[in-house]
């Protein structure tokens, strides 16, 4: 009798299972996660954000299957601090070290500190960074032996594998690392760097104007060349190993899908930060020529071919449905950046920031607001729009919200779980973001108002001065829902406003929320 109810007890067991495996049939396994961050890429520069003279189709596809959302932000007006709080959640501005980094900066990353790779990696996925890294190598600055293994790379961090170019590609090494070493290296020519001074017998852009055949610069970009192109540093050796400026899309693009490829059986979770949009820009010749606005507008277009490229190996192994990919930018858009692209006077009508007032570098809303599509087909109800607030900070916590992980105390500090946002379940979205501008001027952005905090910087960019600042003496406060180009400072007749953002400030710099 007894055997005959373990017999019944097994058989119920495993009707509930299958019960529950029915009720899940429908509910997508945990998805793969791709993030696609482009470089200096602006809110107006792509076709659907209603760019002018560009086409961007593979883009408009991810859009057309997601959520495109027009009030989204990067933390920072400019690269490496962006990326450092997209990564960690925390503002780049709690921790020193996170400005623009040179090429041969130590690791900004603490190998302690809980990352969004982490997240991943202890959920079971596996993970990569392909791309653009410009968050440091080695544990000194400086002092990195770039023809041996690093001894700190994001394999330390919590990414599985990594192809990256150290800096941009403005900087010196001009080479790739791969987990942690020199791809390609070649001992022939071994490799050293300097950003102190040059190397004797190595011609400087600066005394050989004609061995930058391939780009001159309009400013800084006139030390190492490289492939043609000068660079910020000093750079001797590489052989082979160097890279080709229009090769680089190709090359991390192909280490892109060779990832998937590898992992499409498991779950992953890829980094993907391409080199474009940012200088120099030199795209593959299947693209020069291409665009009525020179280089730049090619560079978008070799942009969208490599999002179709990982699209199209999504859709071949038929993980496109329940793969999400949230598609962004590290800042806002700038035209000449230290090269003689023509960029500004190619332009044509088109607008890189959509119209908004300021670029990169800048504490106005042209430095910081970013195109933001986030599509998951077997996760989404329907495809959209959005107005809400939305900050990269958060997708730290919000990712972790997806898998359902637990995030080790102190970790992710200003990181918001907006899961619900991202996938288009919620309309609001944050109360504030914060924004940083290039010498830390803090701004606070809500739904109908804009302050940007005094400070005694310069009205521009000390290295591009036509390109705004938004640094002024007195406070700035503008009402976005009228005035979203920020055109007239009201703070005058909205002290009560001005008050309530300088609170928000004052709240976090204490260490709160």
């Amino acid at each position: 009798m007894k055997e005959k109810f373990l017999y019944a007890g097994s058989f119920l067991s495993l009707l509930a299972s299958t019960h529950l495996l029915a009720a899940d049939a429908n509910k997508p396994s945990r998805p793969n996660v791709i993030i696609i961050c482009a470089d200096d890429l602006g809110y107006g520069d792509l076709e659907c954000y209603h760019a002018k003279n560009i086409h961007t189709p593979a883009v408009n596809s991810v859009a057309q299957n997601g959520i495109l959302f027009s009030n989204a932000y990067a933390v920072a007006s400019t690269s490496t601090p962006s990326r450092y709080s997209l990564l960690t959640g925390e503002y780049a501005w709690r921790k020193k070290g996170t400005d623009v980094a040179a090429g041969d900066a130590s690791m900004i990353i603490d190998p302690g500190q809980y990352t969004l790779a982490d997240v991943f990696k202890n959920e079971g996925y596996a993970t990569s960074v392909i791309g653009k890294w410009h968050l440091g190598l080695g544990h000194e600055t400086g002092k990195q032996d770039w023809n041996a293994p690093l001894p700190m790379h994001p394999g330390d961090l919590g990414f599985d594998y990594s192809y990256i170019m150290a800096a941009t590609a403005d900087r010196v090494p001009c080479v790739f690392i791969e987990n942690g070493k020199v791809a390609n290296y070649d001992p022939a020519h071994p490799i050293e760097v300097s950003y102190t001074k040059p190397f004797p017998g190595e011609p400087l852009g600066v005394d050989h104007p004609e061995l930058m055949y391939n780009l001159q610069p309009t400013h800084e970009h006139n030390k190492a060349i490289v492939n043609g192109i000068g660079r910020f540093g000093y750079m001797k050796g590489g052989g082979k190993a160097l890279w080709k400026d229009e090769n680089i899309a190709d090359s991390i693009t192909a280490h892109a899908i060779g990832f998937i490829r590898q992992h499409s059986k498991e779950p992953f979770f890829m980094y993907f930060a391409t080199n474009d949009v940012h200088v120099p820009r030199f795209p593959h010749e299947r693209f020069r020529g291409k665009n009525v606005m020179g280089l730049r507008g090619d560079a978008i277009a070799q942009f969208d071919w490599s999002v179709g490229q990982l699209l199209a190996c999504l859709e071949e192994l038929k993980l496109r449905d329940n793969t999400l990919i949230i598609l962004t930018s590290d800042n806002g858009p700038v035209c000449d950046d230290g090269y003689d692209d023509k960029a500004a006077e190619l332009l044509n009508g088109h607008s890189p920031t959509g119209g908004l007032r300021g670029n990169k570098y800048s504490a106005f809303e042209g430095g910081t607001r970013i195109p933001f599509i986030v599509s998951w087909p077997a996760g989404m109800q329907k495809a959209g729009t959005s107005a809400a607030l939305v900050s990269q900070i958060d997708l730290m916590r919000s990712m972790g919200e997806l898998l359902g992980a637990i995030l080790p105390k102190g970790s992710a500090p200003d990181s918001e779980n907006q899961l619900n946002v991202l996938l288009g379940k919620d309309a609001d979205g944050r109360e504030w973001v914060v924004e940083q501008s290039y010498n830390h001027t803090l701004s606070v952005r809500t739904k109908d108002w804009k302050y940007i905090e005094p400070n005694d910087g310069p009205a521009g960019v000390p290295w591009v001065p036509e390109i705004e600042s938004g640094n002024s003496i007195s406070p700035q406060l503008y009402k976005i829902s009228d005035d979203s180009c920020e055109q007239q400072n009201v703070a005058i007749e909205h002290p009560e406003v001005v008050f309530q953002m300088q609170d928000v400030l004052r709240k976090l710099r204490k260490g709160g929320r």
